[in-house]
This record gives C-alpha cells, structure tokens and sequence, in this order.
C-alpha cells in the first residue's frame, strides 16, 4: 500500500473512532433518534444530485437503509443516551464482524473455518467480560442496545453482500436517503413534537458541527474513502485499520470526555479485537482466503493466468 493510502486509511479509522465522542457530543443536543435523522439528511440530500443512483435493485437500498439506518444507527444513539459510554461503544459495536460471519452462514450457508470459529468465540468472551464491567458501573439497558446495533450491522453487511455494489459511496448516499423519514417519525413518536422542535429551534454552533461531521465526515468522507481504497486494493489488505476504530474511539473518549478504562475493560479491548481479528480474517472452510491462480485453456491455446480474488469485504464506523 502507497504511504498516502496508508494514511488515508489511518485517519478514516481515526475519522471514525472520533465519531463516537461528536455522537455524545450531539445528544447532548438533540434527542437521538432526531439526532440520527439529521446525519442522514445532510449527507443524502446534497449529494444525492451530484452521485447516481447504483445499478442495484431498490429493494437492496430500501433493505440496507432500514437495517443499517432505522435500526443499527437508532439503537446506537438511543443506547448512548441511555449512558452507554463512547468508548466502550467504539469497542462493541466492532462485535458486528462476529455477528456477520453467523447470519452469513445461516442465511448465505457460509462455513466458518477454525480460526473464524476460535475468534467469534474469543470475541464473545470479550463481550461478556464488558457486559460484566458495564453492568458493574453502568446502565445495562445502553449496552444491550449498542449489542443490538451491532447485530443490525451484521444483518446490513449481509444485505450489502447481497447488492454486491459497484460504487460503495454511490450506493452509501441512496441507502441514506431510507432512514430519514422512518428516524423522523419515531422521534416524534417517542420523544415528542416539542422536544423536537426546541432542539431544532434552539440549534447552535455546536450541534451543527455535530451533525455536519457525522454526516459528512464520518459518513461521505469515511465511506467514500474506504470504498476507494477496497477498489485498489486486496480487502484483506484493507479491512484491518478498522481495528483502529476502538483504539482511536476509546482514546479520544478518555482524552475529551475523561472516560476511564478499567482493568477488566482493556481485558474486553484486547479479547473482542483480538476476537474480530480472527473472525474477519481468518479463512473460510475449504479455502485458505488466498489469491489464486486458474488457467483458462482452449484448444491448441494456452491464455494467461487469471487472478481470482477471495470474496470479501472489509468495513467499520
């Protein structure tokens, strides 16, 4: 990888593990799920005109915004507002490649090899010593919907899987078109038309430059890097900066917001990671996850090798 893409990939993980500090900042701001509409709203709606739309089925970009959008980014900002704190949140949420590799082999029939089996177990041990921890300091409802969140992840990557895009920014600005409208009505439903209201009427500085940067950077800036990248080069090669999510989520936590890292919580930060690690790379049953080679022969001609690339995805935030 190019010095400049390596670092392309290191600020995206950065862009991204910052993120979860601007969402605690932005709900102090907004209710959360007005808060989420409001990431949507800003990155879809300018750039749906200038970005076409992806040679995909509607139902992919409908399916992929209510799993990804309603779902994963609702229970996420209504689980830290319920006090899931933003590092620890960085860390779990991470858990969604271990909760894609078990929805990809019972909907897509998918094997686990023995390394993805050994991490997805090693990652849930991880899980559980956080549960433990934060069920010890803090309130257990947040951490079960941020674990929530992180399932609808796995269930979108899966959906995602299934689109197969082209263009990941591309198809990244219309399935954030979905969320808008369904994200609105639930806050109204849940938090009120006034709560609402005032938050939209009293906005400052501080909660436009929250909205802005999880919409534009963490969204059209994250996504669009990170689709660039995985087209130039092996996901392999690609997908393991976002282990650095946590490790800039929860140091940025602790640097901006003082959130303290207890003994049993690195325990989680170095079982869940090394967990994830071992389920997203780890080789699938019947294959070693390598490139490899296939001649193609015709009669009385030999063509050249043709490289086949292994059939994966790597991605975070």
């Amino acid at each position: 990888m190019r010095p400049t893409h390596l670092c392309l990939a290191v600020l995206v993980a950065a862009v991204w593990g910052v993120n979860f500090v601007v969402i605690e900042a932005g709900l102090d701001e907004f209710p959360p799920l007005l808060f989420s509409a409001l990431r949507f709203l800003v990155a879809a709606v300018p750039a749906v005109f200038l970005v076409p739309r992806p040679r995909v089925a509607l139902r992919w970009i409908v399916a992929v915004g209510l799993a990804l959008g309603v779902a994963k980014f609702g229970l996420l900002f209504v689980g830290m507002d319920a006090g899931m704190p933003a590092g620890l949140s960085s860390l779990v949420l991470q858990s969604q490649a271990v909760f894609t590799a078990l929805i990809a082999a019972l909907v897509l029939g998918e094997r686990p090899g023995p390394a993805r089996v050994l991490g997805m177990g090693v990652a849930l041990v991880g899980i559980a010593v956080a549960a433990l921890d934060e069920g010890a300091s803090g309130p257990v409802l947040g951490f079960a919907l941020v674990i929530g969140a992180a399932v609808c992840w796995g269930v979108s990557n899966v959906l995602t899987r299934r689109a197969a895009p082209e263009d990941a920014l591309g198809f990244m600005v219309w399935v954030s078109l979905v969320p808008i409208l369904p994200l609105t009505v639930l806050s109204v439903l849940m938090d009120g038309g006034r709560e609402n209201w005032a938050a939209l009427t009293g906005l400052g500085w501080g909660g436009v430059g929250a909205v802005v940067y999880v919409a534009w950077g963490a969204t059209l800036f994250g996504f669009g890097v990170w689709g660039f990248l995985l087209r130039r080069y092996h996901a392999s090669l690609v997908a393991p900066f976002s282990l650095l999510v946590p490790v800039f989520g929860m140091s940025s936590a602790a640097l901006l917001l003082g959130e303290g890292i207890s003994g049993p919580r690195w325990l989680a930060a170095v079982l869940l990671v090394g967990g994830v690690a071992l389920t997203s790379f780890g080789s699938p049953a019947g294959g070693d996850g390598r490139r490899r080679t296939v001649r193609l022969r015709r009669p009385g001609r030999q063509r050249p090798g043709v490289e086949l690339a292994p059939d994966s995805r790597g991605r975070a935030g």
